[in-house]
């Protein structure tokens, strides 16, 4: 004779045997049942829509503002002398921080790979990722307050008639210092990765140290230096906040392409601020790219390697 309890126990029983045969199917990739199905569409829609309102939608208004007044009108900007002057400043920004931060990434990446145990070896990184928490404006305040007419360094600057604030060179350090970390966060994982055995060996059948650099440090760590250079130039070449703080925007002088942008929308010439705006993008465009074709030849490579 069944029981109630009996009954009780054996319909828990099949609910843990249908349940671990819908687990069972979900590993095995087939199709759960009920709303679990209905999860990874979702998810994807959702992830789809975001990226859409957040990111492809504007992106494409941008291209769309751009071109609605024609050809002519987008072409017409780049014969603007204000524009012709934002992107030769840009340039001049990205041609003097880019190199000043591949040296200082270099240098902080093999101290920092190379001695893993020294003290303040975590301060030190800390310091080097302190752009990333920095807000830019604060970091163009901090050096007006360094190096304005009022600032700590102001009157020694000013006797020696060196201007920083509101000319290239103020322009030049707020530029530096919101790339700085790139070259160095990307340098430093690689340098661990590779170990020294590879440098020891060159240093022992008598290579010097500028031969063992060039010959075996900087082919193994070409890739992670080139990615970090990348994001340094597209980020020197697109800085808005700090730079409009040092720089005082004046058009045809200290006006970058990003101040640009803002200076021309402001003044209500759109088609040159979307055509500006356009050029950043395509900039971006191809920095995505670049780093796409990177991470696809170090995985590649790492591939190989295994």
């Amino acid at each position: 004779m069944v029981t109630e309890a009996s009954k009780t126990e054996h319909q828990a029983n099949l609910a843990k045997i249908h349940q671990s045969q819908q687990w069972r199917r979900a590993a095995n990739g087939q199709q759960p049942a009920g709303w679990q199905r209905w999860i990874k569409p979702a998810l994807i829609v959702f992830v789809l829509l975001y990226l859409g309102f957040v990111i492809f939608i504007p992106a494409a208004n941008v291209f769309v503002q751009a071109f609605s007044g024609g050809l002519d009108k987008f072409l017409h900007t780049f014969t603007e002398r204000s524009f012709i002057k934002a992107v030769g400043l840009t340039i001049l920004m990205a041609l003097i921080s880019v190199p000043l931060n591949v040296v200082f990434g270099l240098c902080a990446a093999w101290a920092i790979g190379r001695n893993q145990n020294f003290p303040g070896r975590a301060l030190l990184i800390s310091i080097i990722d302190l752009p990333f928490s920095v807000s830019p404006v604060v970091a163009g305040l901090m050096i007006v307050l360094l190096y304005g007419r009022n600032g700590w360094f102001g009157p020694l600057l000013s006797a020696n008639n060196i201007q920083i604030i509101f000319a290239v060179p103020g322009m030049v350090l707020a530029t530096v210092f919101v790339s700085l970390p790139f070259v160095a966060r990307e340098v430093i994982p690689v340098l661990e990765e590779i170990g020294n055995e590879q440098e020891e060996a060159a240093k022992t059948l008598g290579a010097s140290s500028w031969q063992t650099f060039w010959r075996v440090t900087l082919p193994s760590i070409r890739w992670g230096l080139l990615y970090g250079v990348i994001l340094t130039n597209a980020r020197a070449m697109g800085e808005f906040g700090a730079v409009a703080v040092v720089s005082g925007n004046i058009a045809g002088k200290t006006q970058t392409l990003p101040l640009f942008v803002e200076e021309a929308y402001k003044q209500y010439q759109t088609e040159s601020a979307y055509t500006a705006a356009v050029l950043l993008a395509a900039l971006a465009i191809v920095t995505m790219v670049s780093k796409a074709l990177l991470e696809r030849q170090t995985g590649h490579r790492a591939g190989i390697g295994h």
